[in-house]
């Protein structure tokens, strides 16, 4: 995908309900000891309180105040879920901070589901931008980390605020940054564990399994299809989707199609070509919470390169991720049975197609994945799944 303005992962990504985004990673660690409230507890930021509350850390600061750490990611679904590993690492490495994460606001419930954030900053820009200021009062953050982009917009945004302290890629126009270089062509959830290694700090990039929601799944068990995307050309045929779907059930599986709030056609074209009940058919966008359930609760997940793709993996749910213009070697899963990814670039391979990520068109890339790529994917997850393994760590080796 193409860079963004700030040179931020290349995806076109926009916060649920629309269904732009990244696909991230795995594994279960357990909570980090520190200071992130619970779950059903996290506070918005107040601007109109910034006084810090007292924290007896071991990097607390001075005269009982609590230090502040400030992270920016004030982008999608899948970039907050491809950033889990950075945040829970932050969490580790600044124990006595409160850590704020400036980020979309509808984002929260997965927020605090990372058990590394104390408070939600709301921010956004459009698209992938920079937004244009942060609604921060009250002395500057004591460390500020920079996982938006590594361009100028999100560098200034942060030093306009007078941390003493800022981690950052290094950038050419912002020279007084003495961080590690930007690689393009590398995966997104790689990149911020590198960014912070390279200022001493562990990161470990499969660390992305969020706990599962207490709330019930509302169709248990379904296999879920995600046709909608941020741009037409991460977009696989809606009559393609119809036609695994009529697949399926003849093969007596419940299928569910979703979407976001502004993708009603798009759930109810397939919806209606597969014949499939109104109980099944989700239109309008669930709500955060509703979706974490159904994904936790399905038996698979299949999408394009999207958001629910990586929420499929942070919740150990089997998927099939179809990808088109843009490689898995990006913002694919991690190496594991339970994640399929189909991806037909043609000659060259991955460094051969450079499809546009925000294109009008479906990418040829994607239109190479046929029904019956898709139907043999879920056959293949069929097999891993009898095995009664699916929760096992993502290091195991490609199953038979």
């Amino acid at each position: 995908m193409s860079p963004a303005e700030d040179g931020a992962g290349a995806r076109g990504a926009a916060a649920w309900p629309s269904a732009g985004g990244p696909v991230t990673g795995d594994p279960v660690h357990p909570p980090s000891a520190g200071t992130a409230h619970p779950p059903d507890a996290l506070p918005a930021y107040a601007a109109s309180d910034p006084s810090p509350e007292p924290d007896n850390g071991p990097d607390a600061g001075g005269g009982g105040a609590r230090p502040r750490l400030l992270v920016l990611r004030a982008l999608g679904l899948g970039d907050l879920l491809a950033g889990v590993p950075a945040l829970r690492a932050l969490r580790r490495a600044y124990p006595g901070h409160e850590l704020v994460l400036a980020a979309p606001a509808e984002l929260a419930p997965l927020v605090a589901a990372t058990d590394a954030v104390d408070r939600l900053l709301p921010a956004a820009g459009p698209g992938r931008a920079v937004p244009r200021t942060l609604d921060w009062t009250g002395p500057p953050p004591d460390v500020a980390v920079d996982l938006h982009g590594n361009g100028p917009p999100s560098h200034r945004l942060l030093t306009r605020l007078g941390p003493p302290k800022l981690l950052a890629f290094a950038h050419p126009e912002t020279p007084e940054i003495e961080g590690p270089p930007w690689y393009a062509e590398e995966h997104e959830r790689d990149r911020w564990c590198r960014l912070l290694r390279a200022y001493g700090i562990d990161a470990d990039p499969t660390d992305l399994r969020l706990p599962r929601p207490e709330a019930p799944s509302p169709a248990p068990g379904a296999v879920v299809l995600h046709p909608g995307a941020g741009a037409p050309s991460r977009r696989w045929p809606v009559e393609r989707y119809a036609a695994v779907a009529e697949a399926l059930r003849a093969r007596g599986r419940r299928v569910v199609v979703t979407g976001g709030a502004d993708e009603a056609d798009l759930v109810a074209r397939p919806a209606k070509l597969a014949h499939l009940p109104d109980t099944d058919v989700f239109c309008g966008g669930l709500s955060l919470d509703r979706l974490s359930a159904l994904v936790a609760g399905a038996r698979a997940v299949v999408s394009g390169d999207t958001g629910i793709a990586h929420l499929a993996v942070a919740h150990a749910t089997p998927s099939v991720t179809l990808f088109g213009p843009v490689p898995p070697s990006r913002w694919g899963p991690p190496d594991h049975p339970r994640h399929r990814v189909l991806w037909h670039p043609g000659p060259g391979g991955d460094h051969g197609h450079h499809g546009d990520p925000h294109g009008h068109e479906p990418d040829p890339a994607l239109l190479r994945i046929t029904t019956d790529d898709v139907l043999d994917a879920l056959d293949a997850l069929d097999a891993f799944d009898a095995l009664g393994i699916r929760d096992a760590p993502d290091a195991l080796e490609e199953a038979p």
